[in-house]
């Protein structure tokens, strides 16, 4: 994601972008090849794209910073490269989960961090493979402020990618997080051979999960219905390129959590994301049906096929 953002960001005709890559070798591949051939093969970086290992020159005189870093990692991160990366930017989060343990979304623990900088969100139906190859999509761009927000919006606007603001950070967070514990169990359903009709009623219901869940935390229902919500959820749970949805399939197919893992280069934020998703539910006493199950079958050892059962056999009710 972190490659594709630039891609689009260069093509927005900024004067320059920063790519920063941890591994020193692996920067140096892709500064002289113009490809991240292991997450991103096929792409041409434009020769303004700086790729490199030292943070330092990655955030020199940065108007705006982008963060693609997976919440597992995020905090360690950032605890090693805050006084760099505090320069009172802003600063847009790409990243789509909540932390273990402390059960916080992404811009939380950039705030903890990054005290003088404004946080922006931008979630929406958005495969780095599909947006990168200039493939039409829209996203929305999700801030406390107003100036912030129009600020990314015309950074990354451009005739193939639109952006959209709104004001609900928490739903557009929440909404990312969220859709990657519904996209397992739609991946529970292919890789079961459920077909069409039980996919379709496991994603409305799991629209209906997400809402009920960000309500309790304080986002506003509508996030759920846009791109933020539904249409990052219908991406997730049928793309081929949803690695969550991947997990999934794996999983209705027989193979165990820890064999895929390691087998998966991207990090797959449902899984980490699922612990924390049911034990917020669970603090707060949020109804997850889909999500419990989820949890169930990544960390209790339950057959897809018996969470399967336990989704269809409870009692009847209103929709």
């Amino acid at each position: 994601m972190g490659t594709a953002c630039s891609v689009v960001l260069a093509e927005a005709a900024h004067r320059t972008v920063s790519l920063w890559v941890r591994n020193s070798e692996y920067a140096g591949q892709i500064n002289n090849e113009r490809e991240n051939k292991r997450l991103l093969p096929g792409v041409r970086l434009a020769d303004s794209v700086n790729v490199t290992s030292d943070i330092e020159d990655a955030v020199r005189d940065t108007e705006l910073l982008v963060l693609a870093i997976p919440t597992a990692y995020l905090r360690n991160a950032l605890s090693q490269h805050a006084a760099v990366l505090d320069s009172g930017c802003s600063v847009v989060s790409v990243i789509k989960g909540i932390e273990n343990d402390t059960l916080l979304r992404p811009s939380e623990i950039i705030r903890e961090f990054m005290p003088n900088s404004e946080v922006v969100a931008l979630g929406g139906p958005s495969h780095a493979e599909e947006f990168a190859r200039r493939l039409p999509a829209s996203v929305v761009a999700a801030g406390e402020n107003s100036a912030a927000n129009e600020q990314v919006q015309s950074a990354f606007t451009t005739d193939r990618f639109r952006v959209y603001t709104n004001s609900d950070i928490i739903g557009v967070e929440l909404g990312g997080a969220l859709k990657n514990v519904i996209a397992i169990a739609a991946g529970i359903c292919d890789g079961l051979g459920y077909g069409d009709n039980s996919k379709s009623a496991l994603m409305t219901r799991g629209q209906v999960e997400m809402t009920r869940f960000g309500l309790a935390q304080g986002a506003e229902a509508a996030t759920f219905s846009g791109l933020a919500g539904m249409g990052d959820l219908i991406t997730t749970c049928i793309s081929p390129y949803g690695r969550n949805r991947r997990v999934g399939e794996r999983l209705g197919r027989g193979e165990s959590l820890d064999e895929i893992l390691e087998s998966t280069i991207a990090v797959a934020e449902g899984v980490t994301t699922a612990r924390s998703v049911f034990e917020l539910a669970q603090q707060n006493d949020i109804d997850m049906p889909i999500t419990s199950e989820v949890y169930k079958v990544l960390f209790e050892d339950k057959l897809p096929e018996e969470a399967t059962n336990s989704l269809m056999l409870r009692p009847p009710r209103d929709e």
